[in-house]
């Protein structure tokens, strides 16, 4: 019975384990990075913000309407008449106390006609805020997946690493077998067994770094995703690599980035100031209707209960605010002055760092290829070592370093490709092709 529970235990423990050890593509890291990194998601909140703030103010065009209402009681009278009783004389009277208590309620609508555009301009202001805080949230999101990638391709270059490493092991473990006959039949020297011991340490000591280098980056990688770092990542095939597809029209390219149309906005957004700051100084009219209730002494002979409704228009010139109104309507035009400069030249920036990752992209294609020919001469030189060795034309030195060079080659490759991804996606945003 006992036994049976233990290798109940052992299945569920092997099952949970399994089930733990997700496989993730690329493309799944995305997905997750894009739902649950905490910069996306507060990116998503300020679009909401923002949507919220174009409906409040759109309720501007709306009338505003208020209610009020009031209890009153006087420790004297507000007035005081003198009445006729006719009792118990005929010519007898009395003071009669008025306005010593009473209730006023009412309810007023005012509907303003005219504001110097501040209402259609702050609306139109609210909604380009809006928008500006989409732009914000796909720059963010464009940084998300930048940094998704770079975590992914470091990832993949560690864990080529281990491969490159492992290969280098079997054939370590195969040269030393041959070595150790060699020794048994008096070939060849001890040294010679403890140079490829030696070697042999050597990469099991580079592998220890590449664990560790792989554990921390995935507790990284994990944090950033929000996931545990009990995943894998799908290693994904180096064998053929395309050449780039640079963009011929970086003007044309410079439409399709957040950064440019934010710049556009802001431009926008500044000249929209100018108008609200104009608009401040210029006559307000209104118009409005109410109802009020008034009930003065209630329940006395003298109480006087009135239902009143009214009609009203208003118009406000602002005549004092003039002089310091000239002035902020000049601070503001200077402001879309800054703004328009602030466009120009961050535009040209953005051109300039187009054409840089374009070269920086070139460049790291023609780096994979420089790769791709050192491997196969590497892989070449170490054939050619292993033969020599064999037949006793070269020494052992000569194979273990012809073997660290074909390891040299093959990480720069994985370097290089890794490098030729991240700059793919680096450039792709830059001009605008990744759309989130």
């Amino acid at each position: 019975m006992k036994s049976k529970i233990k290798v109940l235990i052992a299945v569920c423990l092997i099952g949970s384990s399994l089930q733990a050890q997700e496989i993730f593509t690329l493309e799944k890291c995305k997905k997750l990075a894009l739902e649950n990194n905490v910069k996306s998601q507060n990116a998503r909140l300020s679009v909401v913000v923002a949507e919220e703030t174009t409906k409040e103010a759109f309720t501007k065009y709306f009338p505003n309407i208020s209610a009020v209402g009031a209890g009153m009681i006087f420790n004297k009278p507000l007035m005081t008449q003198t009445v006729e009783t006719g009792y118990p004389a005929p010519n007898d009277k009395a003071v009669v106390d008025l306005f010593k208590s009473g209730v006023i309620g009412g309810v007023m609508a005012m509907q303003p006609v005219f504001a110097g555009g501040q209402i259609i301009n702050g609306n139109r202001l609210a909604k380009m805020g809006m928008e500006a805080s989409k732009l914000q949230q796909q720059m963010t999101d464009n940084e998300t997946l930048l940094v998704t990638e770079r975590y992914f391709w470091q990832l993949v270059s560690l864990k080529e690493k281990m491969k490159t490493i492992a290969e280098a092991e079997t054939m370590l473990n195969r040269v030393q077998s041959d070595v150790k006959v060699a020794v048994e039949a008096g070939l060849t020297m001890q040294n010679d067994l403890m140079r490829v011991m030696l070697e042999q340490n050597r990469l099991a000591g580079n592998r220890l770094k590449l664990e560790n280098g792989i554990l921390v980056l995935k507790m990284a990688f994990g944090q950033h995703i929000c996931v545990a770092d009990s995943f894998d990542i799908q290693q994904p095939d180096f064998a053929n690599i395309a050449p780039p597809a640079v963009a011929t029209d970086h003007q044309l390219s410079l439409q399709n980035r957040p950064e440019y149309r934010l710049l556009e906005k802001s431009v926008d957004v500044a000249k929209l100031q100018v108008k609200m700051e104009t608009g401040k100084n210029l006559p307000t009219v209104a118009i409005g209707a109410g109802y009020n209730y008034v009930d003065f002494d209630n329940g006395k002979p003298t109480e006087m209960e009135k239902k009143l409704g009214l009609a009203f228009a208003t118009v406000s010139v602002p005549l004092s605010d003039w002089w310091g109104g000239s002035h902020a309507i000049k601070k503001k035009k200077l402001e879309l002055r800054a703004a328009e400069n602030t466009r120009r030249e961050n535009t040209e920036l953005l051109l300039i760092q187009m054409r840089q990752l374009a070269a920086e992209l070139d460049e790291a294609y023609q780096q994979v290829l420089l790769a791709q020919k050192s491997i196969s001469v590497a892989e070449e030189n170490v054939r050619m070592s292993e033969d020599h060795y064999k037949a006793g034309i070269s020494i052992l030195s000569d194979l273990l370093d012809a073997q660290n060079l074909l390891q040299q080659s093959r990480d720069r490759y994985v370097e290089a490709a890794t490098e030729y991804c991240v700059k793919l996606t680096e450039y792709r945003q830059a001009t605008g092709e990744i759309q989130n």
